[in-house]
């Protein structure tokens, strides 16, 4: 019976405790800077993935960027500007991306080790769930897209 009596008082202890720190910190919540209701641009945030596997379910993610593109492009992506410029010159259709394999005349070997490419978020107001498996890395690269190239 003691032990349960000193086990309610520590719990009380460490969540008066950890109120107080809440406290102390302010709200606690951390937010995202927002596109305001009235702005001119329609919000366009997409989180890029490439991961290996042969598709997003059972791939292991290897790398992961954000890429903003409105009102400036911006982001964790390396190369925000130009993978801006390539998605909306094809319309946010990322399908047209991966259409370009060849483009860079790279000669790749048919070896199969698969490489899963995904985007997820909004490209100017509409939702984006799109992913994409190349056959190995040599040909996601052959597709000379900038989006997926960080």
């Amino acid at each position: 019976m003691r032990f349960k009596q000193l086990s309610v008082k520590a719990l009380g202890t460490a969540t008066a405790i950890a109120a107080g720190c809440l406290m102390s910190v302010g709200s606690g919540v951390a937010h995202a800077d927002s596109v305001e209701a009235d702005s001119i641009y329609a919000p366009s945030a997409l989180v890029l993935t490439v991961g290996r596997g042969t598709d997003s379910a059972t791939a292991a993610v290897q790398r992961a960027v954000v890429l903003e593109c409105a009102p400036r492009p911006r982001g964790t992506h390396p190369a925000a500007g130009r993978a801006c410029g390539q998605l909306a010159s094809v319309g946010g259709r990322f399908e047209q991306l991966v259409r370009t394999e060849g483009s860079t005349g790279a000669m790749c070997t048919r070896i199969w080790d698969p490489v899963v490419v995904t985007a997820e978020g909004v490209w100017k107001g509409q939702r984006v769930d799109w992913q994409h498996t190349f056959a190995n890395p040599c040909t996601m690269k052959d597709t000379g897209s900038s989006v997926f190239a960080f």
